[in-house]
């Protein structure tokens, strides 16, 4: 399928801005339960206008009896500029979209997700940065060139929806996301850590945890793996791997050298090469035989009335993947961000987690730039044993742990784990977020939420 020439793209996102926006609907052809308990928008700049979309849904059935004690657990799409609604209708929430053959015709139903994460706790999806999916931005320059600004604008609009209801102020909140949320999410969990000192006790964001699944988060060692990684699971040969590795050098010296923007072009020649050689219907998990089809969110957000049912102007365009964002961040992609999770590892607890079948950003790619992490716990996490991990009594995958660090090895899954194996990452987040069998006497930060009034 073409994409919308860029200029058009502009077009469309940024007039958007000064549309009325639409109050959520009550007639809409999402089922009610569906429905976010709140949608709409957090404004990030009074002045432009600028603001990012949300929804949330409240706890099914919250464990603790008061809401204010329930944890809240916000979700952060990757890309750069991908929309978090592909996690809340494909992947996490409590509907997923899934398609049905009629006369040979595509239909395009939901269905309540028995894996939802919002299951015992509140689940908040937040279309990032500005200009992704829902989101507003006034002008091409007001789109997040970095890691700062993104994390910026996530801290107000975190703030801002925390002042929705008193209820929201003390409950404990974990910032999760996948693929390059592995920099969203230690970004924003970095600068809240530096940020909530400066601040009054009532005006701190209670940060519990951060949890990043299948992440891109030190690109330049993570790069390096491929050709190993892929020689030994057969999918290329000793020729081929020896083409891979010379393209993944140069990926690494242009980083080296601070050539953010060639760095970019040059690991995407890596993973070109990759697909090219091995003709796998996506790199995201090698067993499929065809592509995830996260495009169906897409057309389902295309609908006028779902649209207006979540507090969206109608004429607004919709992208699942915005090339306008990823353009913006395009000589962000190879800047590191593993200081910050070496700095968050020692005052919060972090979950790494991801699926085993993912040639882009998978468990041996994540392991490679674990392992450098300069942490006074890394000798004893290394040495932790790693544990044989079930659900219901059938195999999930892997836990090795030590400290504020856990990482997850999720079996039968690839990029998007929460859609391969649902239950299991449900009852992945569940365990980790509680403390409960394998992940339990991690140190948490309780000081952030004892003190809030």
């Amino acid at each position: 399928m073409e994409s919308t020439p860029l200029k058009l793209k502009l077009l469309l996102l940024f007039l958007t801005v000064f549309f009325h926006l639409n109050p959520p609907s009550s007639s809409s052809p999402l089922p009610k339960q569906a429905l976010p308990t709140k949608s709409g928008y957090l404004t990030v700049n009074s002045t432009t206008n600028s603001a990012i979309f949300y929804a949330f849904y409240e706890a099914q059935n919250p464990n603790n009896t008061s809401l204010s004690d329930t944890p809240l657990v916000i979700w952060l799409q990757g890309g750069p500029g991908c929309s978090s609604m592909t996690g809340n209708f494909y992947e996490l929430g409590p509907w997923r979209v899934t398609s049905s053959l009629k006369h040979n015709v595509e239909h395009l139903t939901l269905e309540p997700n028995p894996g939802s994460w919002n299951r015992i706790f509140g689940l908040l999806f937040l279309d990032n940065p500005i200009g992704t999916g829902f989101s507003l931005a006034s002008s091409p320059e007001e789109i997040p060139t970095d890691q700062q600004t993104v994390a910026k604008h996530l801290f107000i609009a975190i703030r801002k929806f925390i002042a929705l209801d008193p209820l929201f102020k003390s409950r404990p909140i974990y910032i999760t996301g996948e693929s390059y949320a592995g920099k969203y999410v230690p970004s924003i969990g970095y600068y809240i850590l530096k940020r909530n000192p400066l601040l009054p006790v009532s005006k701190r964001v209670n940060l519990f945890g951060l949890a990043i699944g299948n992440g891109l988060t030190d690109p330049a060692i993570q790069v390096g793996t491929h050709a190993l990684h892929n020689y030994n699971l057969g999918l290329i040969n000793e020729k081929q791997k020896t083409q891979m590795e010379k393209l993944q050098t140069e990926a690494i010296g242009l980083t080296k050298s601070g050539n953010w923007s060639d760095a970019t072009d040059a690991r995407n020649k890596v993973l070109r090469f990759l697909s090219n050689v091995t003709g796998l219907a996506t790199l995201y998990d090698f067993r499929r035989q065809s592509p995830y089809r996260s495009d169906w969110v897409e057309e389902l957000l295309k609908d006028p009335e779902v649209k207006k049912s979540l507090g969206v102007n109608e004429s607004m365009v919709f992208e699942g993947c915005s090339d306008v964002v990823g353009a913006a961040l395009h000589s962000d992609v190879m800047k590191s961000v593993r200081y910050m999770v070496e700095y968050l590892v020692k005052n919060t607890k972090v979950l790494l987690y991801q699926g085993q079948c993912d040639l882009r950003d998978g468990v041996v790619s994540v392991e490679s730039w674990v392992r450098k992490m300069r942490w006074d716990g890394l000798p004893k996490f290394l040495e932790a044993e790693r544990s044989v991990w079930k659900v219901n009594d059938a195999l999930a995958g892997y836990v090795q742990k030590s400290d504020n660090l856990s990482h997850v090895v999720v079996l039968g899954a690839g990029h998007f784990v929460p859609t391969d194996q649902g239950v299991h990452s449900q009852a992945m987040i569940e365990d980790w977020v509680l403390d409960k069998g394998l992940f339990g006497n991690s140190k948490h930060m309780q000081s952030l939420v004892k003190d809030v009034k």
